[in-house]
């Protein structure tokens, strides 16, 4: 029995090309199985605490970035990607309402605070980020944060002192010049990490996607609804017929007079989401359940003063919502890294899984089919040759020259990558 199956697993072994990349060791597999069947997809809403924490987060590092880019012509070393939010609580009545604490904003993270002895203004740049966040987000928290400032300028380990010149990594956080950082002469990988993507989406994911930005982002639906709030979050399940589909959807106190208001607006989600599943999924029955934990008999209802429920204990934490990508799909291939918030010039945990989708997705398009891309660093090894790079493609015939030219390029791309992310941010997610 034993030897059959190894001899079963020997004839369905996928196709393999494995050649060198620099220092890089690319493998590339053809005919890889192509998913279908049962899809599982969760996507957390612009008000959810967990999408606070990473949009927030990111939106530190950029600020930092690009203060230090205009003051003294590169990125400084930092990152902010442990910054956490922990819940305030709140009073909520029918057409009424108040925050009753404050939402705690954990910012926990390391920046350089001076380069050639000009200081720099940490504190400030991240409070004023901090409260325009959260003033463009969630106004009616705006005035209610308690900020707590974590930020250190201690450098990673690996400093030995031996009496002699004193080690560059000492400098890190603190260079006599941007000459000091080495990654102006050559950028390493800063931990052994990994990135990965992978394309396309399917039908349901894609709906999934643009249901939860249309119940949660700046769109004409709550613009309409103005008792809709953004703390949405959706778990699907669909198995091409059809989809069974959990939403959170929260709503405004002040904007909601009674219960029997409150179902009426239950209704009215409901009735959107079947309208745009009759669009995005025509072949698909979609059954929804809203709030499922609503009890309106006793007045326990998924109604919030702000919209979030960041506002009444829940707490928020970068890396635990959506991936790179926007979604979060555990039949799909994922990693665990918080990149929201990471230092974009050689934190892998956030270039390699950016480059890493979008090279699926360029794979996609040039071969026609299902694109897997997985870029494994070692610290310390250049940010440009991964030590390893796995391909997976379902296409049989895919043109080797072709994978090889599009994978250098995604490797080569990572100084334009670094300014596209100080500029735009992760503008995927």
């Amino acid at each position: 029995m034993l030897g059959h199956l190894l001899t079963l697993g020997r004839e369905f072994a996928m196709p393999r090309t494995s050649m060198t990349l620099g220092k890089s060791r690319l493998v590339v597999e053809t005919g890889a199985h192509e998913p279908g069947g049962t899809t599982i997809v969760e996507r957390k809403g612009l008000g959810h605490p967990d999408t606070l924490a990473d949009h927030l987060a990111e939106r530190l590092s950029r600020a930092y970035s690009r203060y230090t880019v205009r003051h003294f012509g590169a990125v400084l070393h930092h990152n902010f990607d442990k910054l956490a939010l922990l819940g305030g609580a709140s009073e909520v009545r029918y057409a009424g309402g108040k925050m009753t604490a404050p939402v705690r904003v954990l910012i926990n993270g390391r920046a350089a605070p001076a380069c050639g002895g000009e200081s720099i203004p940490v504190r400030e740049i991240v409070e004023a980020e901090v409260r325009d966040f959260f003033a463009e987000r969630l106004p009616e928290v705006s005035d209610h944060l308690d900020l707590s400032f974590n930020i250190t300028s201690n450098s990673s380990p690996g400093a030995v002192l031996t009496g002699e010149a004193v080690p560059d990594r000492t400098r890190w956080f603190s260079p006599r010049s941007i000459d000091d950082l080495r990654e102006r002469r050559v950028r390493l990988a800063n931990d052994t990490s990994l990135g990965t993507g992978w394309a396309p989406e399917n039908s349901f994911e894609a709906f999934v996607r643009e249901l939860v930005d249309h119940l949660s982002g700046q769109t004409d639906f709550r613009r309409a609804h103005s008792w809709c709030g953004s703390d949405v979050k959706l778990m699907g399940y669909w198995d091409s017929e059809s989809a069974d589909i959990v939403l959170c959807v929260p709503q405004k106190s002040r904007h909601v007079g009674s219960r029997a208001e409150y179902i009426r607006n239950t209704e009215t989600v409901l009735a959107e989401c079947q309208r745009l599943a009759g669009i995005r999924l025509p072949d698909t029955e979609a059954r929804f359940r809203l709030n499922a934990r609503d009890m309106p008999e006793k007045d326990e209802l998924y109604l919030t003063y702000t919209g979030s429920s960041i506002e009444s204990g829940d707490e928020g934490v970068v890396g635990r919502g959506n991936r790179v990508n926007g979604l979060i799909t555990p039949l799909r291939p994922m990693n665990l890294e918080g990149a929201n918030g990471k230092n974009p010039v050689y934190h892998v945990g956030k270039l390699y899984n950016v480059a890493a989708q979008r090279l699926a997705h360029r794979l996609h398009e040039a071969t026609d089919g299902h694109a897997e891309v997985h870029l494994v660093s070692t610290t310390g090894q250049r940010l440009d040759e991964p030590w390893r790079i796995l391909v997976r493609l379902s296409s049989h015939d895919a043109e080797m020259d072709k994978v090889h030219a599009l994978v250098s390029e995604a490797l080569d791309g990572f100084p334009a990558l670094t300014d596209e992310l100080v500029s735009d941010g992760i503008v995927l997610s």
